[in-house]
């Protein structure tokens, strides 16, 4: 028999082959596929007309860099061996897997009570029990309890393959170029030192620009004010028919975007399979069908809100680096919402960025580099906003 291969072109990396076997298989299977149908950005397009890129050539990127990073380490005499790499290749590719319709946007709206990385972990163990236990060292990968714990830095880490694609393509695709960073060099850089991935001191100016890079993409794309007041908007229409659902109201949904409006499953309902197998059957085509169909509900609120995100009538929004007071909540009127958003950047009380300068010492990327011992890059940033509908 011919073995399966498959070559993918994808815009950003170029030819990305997909390994036959287990790899293959994954790629394939419906809750894969379904990451077509789920945007990378949410509703950034709104603002970036480009950025309608999936969730799935995210995934496949990823894992090409995940190739890419063993490739390298292997290069510099660290054993990692062909089990240990598709293992790897499979805990990366399915790292995104529980993500919901317009993915972060709607992160806790459809679930309330489950993280999409509990979802991601859930779909893989259900994964493992169709394909016979194949996916027993990608789980341990993924959960970080594999005995080569730089594979895990490797999935989900300050300086990832997942950070350092998503920042490449959400660049590509939004047209916001501060996102483009040097990510051969940083591969090429990486090394292992006691089980503790690293970076060799002349690869610190490539990741000064990625740190810096995310930072940037956080203000100029994922925190773009009116991305967050269009992300507002969404989460109250939901907010509405789900209150309008509980009073016995008539709202017009599929059976699985129906389910999750009408109760709020907890861990535990995922594990047990019914609300996993509902969920595998949610992506952005459900959201938008039923926000079409309210904009003629009975009911006003639902109707007016649906027809200002169907037409971009968005709401205005005011940014601001305090609380907001009192005056100014109600001078906005009876329908406004507020919050926060929060720009992490780099978090030095989290695992850090190690270099290894020369002689060996390993030291904190940011206690080492001239470019971000500013106040910025060591805490997180806050900031406030406040939203009302436009005449």
């Amino acid at each position: 028999m011919i073995p399966k291969k498959k070559i993918v072109n994808d815009p950003i990396h170029g030819f990305i082959d997909i390994p036959a076997g287990i790899i293959y298989d994954l790629l394939e299977h419906p809750w894969m596929q379904r990451l077509r149908n789920i945007k990378q950005l949410g509703l950034s397009h709104l603002v970036y007309p480009g950025a309608c890129h999936s969730r799935l050539g995210h995934a496949l990127g990823a894992m090409h860099l995940m190739k890419e990073a063993i490739a390298s380490l292997r290069a510099k005499g660290h054993g990692i061996t062909n089990d240990e790499t598709e293992a790897a290749l499979c805990a990366i590719l399915l790292h995104d897997v529980g993500h919901g319709p317009f993915s972060h946007t709607l992160e806790s709206a459809i679930v309330e009570k489950v993280h999409h990385e509990q979802l991601s972990l859930l779909f893989m163990k259900h994964l493992n029990e169709q394909f016979g236990g194949r996916l027993d060292k990608a789980i341990a990968i993924f959960e970080g309890k594999y005995k080569k714990r730089f594979l895990h830095q490797l999935v989900s880490g300050q300086l990832d393959v997942d950070r350092l694609d998503y920042l490449l393509r959400d660049s590509f695709f939004s047209g916001v170029a501060e996102g483009m960073v040097g990510v051969e060099r940083i591969l090429k850089m990486l090394d292992v030192v006691d089980d503790e991935l690293v970076v060799e001191a002349k690869g610190i100016y490539s990741v000064e620009k990625f740190l810096i890079s995310r930072r940037l993409m956080y203000w100029q794309v994922y925190l773009h004010k009116t991305v967050i007041a269009a992300d507002r908007l969404l989460l109250e229409i939901l907010s509405r028919a789900r209150t309008l659902m509980h009073a016995g109201v008539q709202v017009f949904a599929s059976p699985a975007l129906a389910y999750f409006l009408k109760k709020s499953p907890a861990l535990h309902d995922f594990e047990s399979g019914e609300a996993l197998h509902l969920f595998a059957l949610l992506d952005d085509s459900d959201i938008d069908c039923a926000v079409k169909v309210w904009m003629q509900h009975d009911d006003e609120l639902l109707s007016d809100l649906s027809g200002m995100l169907v037409h971009r009538r968005l709401p205005k929004i005011g940014l601001s680096d305090r609380p907001f007071e009192e005056s100014e909540l109600k001078k906005a009127g009876t329908m406004m919402w507020y919050g926060e958003i929060l720009n992490k950047g780099y978090e030095s009380r989290l695992e850090k960025i190690k270099i290894r300068m020369p002689g060996g010492v390993l030291c904190d990327i940011y206690d080492v580099s001239d470019m971000l011992n500013s106040q910025a890059f060591s805490k997180v940033t806050k900031k406030y906003y406040l939203c009302y509908p436009g005449k």
